[in-house]
């Protein structure tokens, strides 16, 4: 008997402590996410991976909770066993009664915090635990000049340029909301597989009647990952693996902010192997290698359509070839990193028209303090539309692309853009940021009228931001923005415009 009481003893402790565990739980759900320096991308990421490691920790305490349960079941057993016999002298059928309720009110204490904390998990085809995950983010804007897309503006014209349109405009939009799906599946050969795959519904616009509030669903990123200790393997559509950062911004989610004015990117099918070198106790050396589809920023030959013929990267019958190498090292509770990468990709525009596209680019994440880091990345290359510099364009033509006798350019571009976060508290923080993209001028007035897709004229853009984001709870947020963009031409001319947006957003 003496076995038996230390036994019922441990499992009572055991189930009070797990419920002790739960509510630690509880109250850190009630903590802020702390924000990562860098880009929206990490800080949408680092939310959801605080929400989600929570999730994960109460789905472990509610295995542990059933196999608790069933210990104190096999407990009730034996006290049942125990009360149809005589009790000795020393121990009445009260106290028998008493341990039992007390077990029971343990039990329900544990399995009503395990129901308040536990969110039944999305159902799978496989045995493999599958995770749902997304930002529902609604936006409100006022925009103040004539911009490429008022929602999320890019480039700034004159308002000459777009006759019947006003000096400004006002609206709202949901469709900057993201959505996707987590599939966590076995170790294979040593390494955890897993993959992902996320949409938004920034897709473009249905033909009816108030389609601008009917967002069409779009592929973002689509990736399979094999994580070994120290090497990972992803294949997959992602963003740039060379180019990690970008600015922290919940007003251009659709597109990173500062696109096509010094923020290189692009969600292009790739593979690539990362392995990381220590070098101390805390500092490492990563090198990623990898191929990409080489893609040279030409929209498809038709607005919709189910087939799809090679442009000119993929004419060249190769792929595009990335590599980078960073240093990383802790500093003042966030991370320093110091990257370099290059770029190459080979593009054949038909008649022997052969252009070389290639970038140098480095990239940095510097705490300055434990409440400043200061980020961004520059670049220099050609033919570099693919990946959003030259304003979206690889090359420029004196002629159609169909006759033999025209000429075809690379088009030169230097850029980049810098980003100074100041995190007040673990709730608030304050983003500034500036950035800008340089077609070489030399280039577009090689010819005497330049063709291109997109704009041939435009020489420069500029963008420069600042915001507050307020996060109340960890997958509650806030934002308020106001952007400004100064686009140039090559006929001396250039266009304002800004913009003010509040964005309201839910992790889920």
């Amino acid at each position: 008997m003496n076995v038996h009481r230390g036994s019922r003893l441990c499992y009572a402790a055991k189930a009070g402590a797990i419920a002790l565990m739960l509510g630690m739980v509880s109250a850190a759900q009630d903590q802020p996410a702390a924000a990562n320096g860098g880009d929206v991308g990490a800080s949408l990421v680092e939310l959801q991976s605080e929400v989600h490691e929570l999730k994960d920790l109460v789905q472990q305490l509610k295995q542990e909770a059933t196999a608790s349960r069933a210990e104190i079941s096999r407990l009730r057993e034996q006290l049942e066993l125990e009360r149809t016999t005589p009790p000795p002298a020393a121990e009445q059928p009260s106290q028998v009664d008493e341990r039992i309720g007390h077990l029971e009110e343990e039990q329900l204490l544990l399995t009503g915090k395990v129901n308040e904390q536990y969110q039944t998990k999305v159902e799978s085809a496989s045995k493999y635990r599958v995770r749902f995950s997304g930002i529902a983010l609604f936006n409100l804007f006022s925009n103040q000049g004539t911009v490429d897309n008022i929602d999320v503006p890019n480039l700034a014209f004159r308002a000459s340029e777009r006759p019947g349109s006003s000096d400004g405009s006002f609206g709202g939009t949901l469709r900057q909301s993201i959505f996707g799906f987590e599939v966590f599946g076995p170790k294979w050969m040593g390494a955890r597989t897993s993959g992902s795959v996320n949409f938004d519904v920034g897709g473009g616009f249905p033909w009816i009647s108030n389609g601008v509030n009917s967002g069409l669903v779009r592929l973002r990123t689509a990736t399979i990952r094999l994580d070994w200790k120290d090497t990972d393997v992803v294949a997959g559509q992602d963003q740039l693996f060379f180019q990690p950062n970008a600015p922290t911004s919940f007003a251009s989610l659709i597109v990173p902010a500062l696109s096509y004015a010094g923020n290189l990117w692009a969600w292009t099918p790739q593979v690539h192997v990362d392995h990381r070198f220590t070098l101390t106790e805390k500092s490492d050396l990563t090198l990623q290698a990898g191929i990409l589809d080489p893609l040279t920023g030409e929209p498809p030959g038709d607005t919709y359509t189910w087939f799809r013929l090679p442009q000119a990267g993929e004419n060249a019958q190769q792929p595009a070839y990335a590599v980078r190498l960073a240093y990383s090292h802790p500093l003042l509770g966030h991370t320093l990193t110091i990257g370099a990468a290059g770029y190459y990709s080979r593009q054949d525009w038909g008649f022997d028209r052969d252009v070389n596209g290639y970038a140098a680019l480095a990239d940095w994440n510097l705490p300055l303090s434990q409440k400043f880091i200061l980020s961004g990345s520059f670049y220099r290359g050609q033919a570099i539309g693919g990946l959003g510099g030259g304003i979206g364009r690889s090359v420029l033509w004196n002629g159609p692309l169909s006759d033999p006798t025209s000429s075809v350019i690379p088009l030169n571009a230097v850029g980049g853009w810098t980003q100074l976060k100041y995190r007040a508290t673990p709730k608030l923080e304050f983003n500034a940021a500036f950035g800008e993209d340089n077609s070489f001028a030399q280039d577009l007035r090689a010819f005497y009228e330049p063709g291109s897709y997109g704009d041939p004229t435009l020489t420069r853009n500029q963008g420069v931001f600042g915001n507050v984001i307020y996060r109340p709870r960890s997958d509650v947020l806030f934002s308020l923005e106001y952007r400004r963009i100064k686009t140039f031409s090559i006929y001396d001319f250039n266009a304002e415009a800004g913009q003010v947006n509040l964005g309201m957003g839910i992790l889920f």
